[in-house]
């Protein structure tokens, strides 16, 4: 399974702010989308950084209540680990366990294609999982 295969079911949509939005903003934007990151997208749609619930509780903690009025491109994860509709399930599982992330942008051809987060990459695993037990299944009653 790639993740193409996770894009084909839950879309492409990609949930976006500009850097010179303010964390105010974005918290909310967050809390009204009910999702937990945003991609930052420069002026000409490209991939600038990730804001993530965890950036705004790091900045907030550093800042207080000062950080509310600064720009999102202050608090953003600007070094984004992404991904491609070719990766493997098993190899983003790895990248987001070994980066402590939950969401991964992805990029195909420089632009970006969608984002995953773990529980997509959890949801997929099990329907593979389930899938491949009834495989096993079926070959056993048709094999007695």
């Amino acid at each position: 399974m790639t993740v193409s295969t996770i894009l084909s079911s839950k879309g492409n949509a990609v949930f976006s702010l500009a850097p010179d939005a303010t964390v105010q903003e974005a918290t909310r934007f967050l809390a009204e989308k009910r999702i937990g990151a945003a991609m930052i997208l420069d002026a000409s749609g490209k991939l600038a950084g990730i804001l993530s619930e965890r950036d705004l509780v790091r900045t907030i903690a550093k800042q207080g209540a000062d950080a509310l009025s600064r720009p999102v491109s202050e608090a953003m994860t600007g070094k984004v680990i992404t991904c491609s509709p070719a990766d493997t399930i098993p190899h983003v599982m790895g990248l987001m366990t070994a980066g402590r992330f939950r969401h991964l942008p992805v990029l195909e051809n420089g632009a970006l294609a969608g984002m995953i987060s773990i529980g997509d990459v959890v949801k997929a695993r099990i329907a593979d999982a389930e899938a491949e037990s009834q495989s096993l299944r079926d070959y056993i009653q048709l094999a007695s």
